[in-house]
């Protein structure tokens, strides 16, 4: 199916401003691989999309290029850059040993800040860069005498406080390996995680904020703790100043003030580029969470690369992005501390019902240069009549959106009511990579409802149904060339039996992520949802997104989801399941405003057979739409094969959205006259 464009190539809704594109990292990024590294392809350092060519075309140039750069400081020299280029089993920079933990407080300044705390009631605190190194060093060392050595896991059960950036340094820094949850996750939930880990410690809090309220979370941590019989002790974090109960504690419990606050030097390990830093796991909607393993030296080039390069991060710089410590946008939110700039942690709901606006608040406060969130807020926050501008924003230069595409929408509202000139980057990447695949930079236009490129070394590709790339036409996102943060491996999946089918599966030797993109000749991507959540109506084609996309601007719809399923007897049954904003009742003229919206928005072919309001839409904990998992309830699969209500928001709804679907096989059953068998 072809995108159709006004004209071949677009004006874009933000050409990049010449004076901010040339002053960039990213053009001296440009200037300077061209002088050392033989980017001869590259005369203009402006010119992102010649810079992007030579990035996938010399996959070893480019990425030494980073290494060199950033000056990564490693204990031993790598022997080459690309030893094997087969995916799976890519073998980058064999040979160099080097700590992810190192790179994250050498660029620190001593008495500036490193980590500002923040929480939805607006207070806070900062660490200076001393304050944070003290702290890993005290914790590193506590660590160590709890008996964690090179390789053993730690675990944190934690809000997004420096706490859980401490406690990851020092980990690191050891040489073990980490893991973290938010507190939302049941201790079930939790343990379905940690417990394939077999964790040596574990390091928990008494509870966090969301949305005005306090939530005590000492009774989870202590049955968590109970689940993991593989603990030497635990680390009680007294973060919201509840008192620990002394009975149930079974075994060794240390005190976070006793472990952060020892006088200690900070002696890091040097390790194999490859050698696990963190395990991050899959939202696990059916069956036990995927615990997917990244090292230390592909977490730190991919990182240093996307947030020094594409988000133009450095010394002096503030990112405060919305997140929770389950999702992998918590990782970048440390990486930040790679770059030489501060950090900020955000304890409590985006917008609490007493301060909507408070993330605006405190970005203005705290001088923010890189504001994150994500579509939903946006678009919230235009719905709810909020006006960010009230605030003095003039420091922020980018806002970043993820998680899903950026409704086109959303970007007048950005210009209007946050910054005319705001980088607005929308991007697209995954936990799998804890990266991104497409997203924007200082020197590449933005094009409203599109992601400005794809990102530096990725070698993105859109495969039609014959497996052959494809410009201007929907197909299936792959990536074609190994990237440095692509996993090791899976967590207890020796043979690597799980990790090739679920990427490599389908197009042997290449990545297939299972979204649905179009690769525009202008240069940008677009995202049409995930590809086996496609609707198919008669033959023709449409991504999900592009329906949500068009019914979410309507005011009267807070949140949609459309869902197309094939029934037994070849039908197709498409419903649009739409939350509604506050006072608003689904009658038969919303109904008609919404199917006329889709009809000349994006489809008249994809018109829903229904429209039907539901309480709300379930999501994956990090926000994901369950679109496939709703997809099979509708059809009848039972709902213990379908969904782990652990890992949905609210699993309530997984009743609710089974019973719509056995009302609507009950109402297409025969019916059979009374007496007739």
């Amino acid at each position: 199916m072809t995108i159709p464009h006004p004209t071949p190539h677009p004006a874009p809704f933000l050409p990049p401003d010449p004076k901010t594109a040339a002053g960039s990292r990213i053009a001296d990024f440009a200037r300077w691989a061209a002088r050392h590294q033989g980017a001869k392809g590259v005369p203009d350092p402006t010119d992102y999309q010649a810079l992007h060519h030579w990035s996938v075309t010399d996959l070893e140039g480019f990425w030494a290029a980073v290494w060199e750069y950033f000056d990564v400081d490693a204990t031993t020299p790598y022997e080459r850059v690309l030893a094997e280029e087969a995916m799976p089993g890519a073998r980058w920079f064999p040979g160099a040993t080097l700590n992810y933990a190192h790179h994250a407080l050498r660029n620190l300044h001593p008495d500036a800040p490193a980590i500002t705390a923040l929480d939805e009631t607006g207070s806070g605190y900062e660490i200076t860069g001393r304050q944070l190194r003290a702290q890993v060093a005290s914790v590193a060392a506590t660590l160590r005498d709890l008996g964690v050595g090179q390789g053993d896991r730690v675990v944190g059960y934690l809000p997004n406080t420096p706490h859980a950036v401490i406690a990851f340094l020092a980990t690191a820094s050891l040489g073990a390996v980490w893991s973290v949850c938010g507190q939302d996750y049941a201790p079930q939930a939790a343990a379905d995680r940690f417990a394939q880990l077999e964790p040596t410690v574990l390091i928990t809090a008494d509870g966090y904020l969301f949305n005005g309220t306090a939530h005590d979370r000492r009774a989870a941590s202590l049955d968590l703790a109970a689940a993991l019989p593989t603990l030497k002790a635990t680390i009680l974090v007294d973060h919201l100043g509840l008192a620990w109960p002394a009975t149930r504690v079974a075994r060794l419990t240390v005190p976070w003030e006793d472990a952060a606050g020892r006088t200690e030097y900070l002696a890091i390990t040097p390790v194999p580029f490859d050698h696990p830093l963190w395990i991050v796991f899959s939202s696990g909607t059916t069956g036990l969470p995927k615990g997917i393993v990244h090292g230390h030296g592909g977490v730190l080039l991919e990182h240093l690369k996307i947030l020094g390069l594409h988000c133009d991060l450095g010394v002096g710089d503030r990112l405060l992005w919305y997140t929770t410590t389950h999702w992998m946008m918590w990782n970048l939110v440390v990486a930040t501390l790679l770059t030489g700039a501060a950090t900020c942690t955000y304890d409590g709901s985006p917008a609490p019902v007493a301060r909507p606006d408070v993330l605006w608040e405190l970005a203005a406060r705290h001088k923010v240069t890189v504001f994150g969130t994500s579509p939903q807020y946006l678009l919230a926050m235009a719905k709810l009549g909020v006006d960010p501008a009230v605030h003095d924003l003039s420091a922020i230069r980018v806002i970043g959106s993820t998680g899903s595409a950026l409704p086109a929408s959303a970007y007048p509202w950005v210009r209007d009511h946050v910054g005319a000139g705001v980088q607005l980057a929308s991007t697209s990447g995954g936990t799998d990579v804890v990266s991104g695949f497409a997203g924007s930079a200082p020197t590449t236009p933005v094009w409203a409802g599109e992601l400005s490129a794809p990102n530096l070394g990725v070698a993105l590709a859109a495969y039609d149904g014959a497996g052959r790339p494809v410009v201007d036409q929907v197909g299936e996102l792959v990536v074609t060339r190994p990237m440095p943060s692509m996993p090791l491996y899976f967590w207890n999946d020796p043979d690597g039996s799980r990790y090739r089918d679920a990427y490599f599966s389908a197009y042997p030797g290449v990545w297939r992520h299972g979204d649905w993109i179009t690769l525009t000749s202008h240069g940008s991507v677009i995202v049409h949802g995930r590809s086996d959540a496609t609707l198919n109506r008669n033959g023709v084609r449409l991504g999900s997104a592009d329906i949500h996309d068009i019914v979410e601007r309507l005011p009267e719809i807070t949140e949609a989801l459309v869902i197309g399923a094939e029934e037994p007897d070849g039908a197709y049954w498409m419903p649009l399941f739409v939350v509604l904003a506050d006072g608003v009742g689904l009658d038969e003229s919303l109904c008609e405003k919404i199917r006329d919206a889709i009809r000349t928005g994006a489809s008249p072919r994809h018109v829903p057979d229904e429209i039907l309001a539901v309480p709300a839409i379930p999501h994956t904990k990090t926000g994901k739409k369950l679109e496939v998992p709703v997809k099979r309830l509708l059809q009848g699969a039972p709902a213990e094969q379908v969904l782990n209500p652990s890992a949905v928001d609210n699993p309530d709804l997984i009743a609710h959205f089974a019973g719509l679907g056995a009302e609507r096989r009950q109402a297409r059953r025969p019916h059979t006259p009374e007496g007739v068998s």
